[in-house]
C-alpha cells in the first residue's frame, strides 16, 4: 500500500521487484486489497503478455492514513 500511495498507478512487475514478493504471494495480497476495495486492478495485455496495473482508491488512502496514525500513536506509548 505504501508504494501505491506514492505513485498514481503501478504495474504488477514493479510492485514485485520493489517488495521482493513472489508472484503468488503478491497476487493473493492484491486480490485481498481489491476485494476490500482499497485498490483497483486493471488487467490488460501488452505485446500479447498479461499486464496487471494497480491503483489505490480513496478508500485505500483513507485506510492507509488511519493505519499510519494508529501505528504512530502506538509507538509513542
Amino acid at each position: 500500500m505504501s508504494l501505491l500511495v506514492s505513485v498514481q498507478e503501478a504495474e504488477f512487475n514493479y510492485l514485485k521487484e520493489e517488495t521482493g514478493a513472489t508472484s503468488g504471494n503478491l497476487s493473493v495480497q492484491l486480490s485481498k486489497l481489491s476485494e476490500a476495495r482499497y485498490i483497483s486492478l486493471k488487467k490488460t495485455f501488452r505485446d500479447n503478455y498479461p499486464l496487471t496495473t494497480c491503483k489505490i482508491t480513496t478508500k485505500g488512502i483513507n485506510a492507509f492514513d488511519k493505519y499510519v496514525k494508529n501505528l504512530s500513536a502506538y509507538l509513542k506509548k
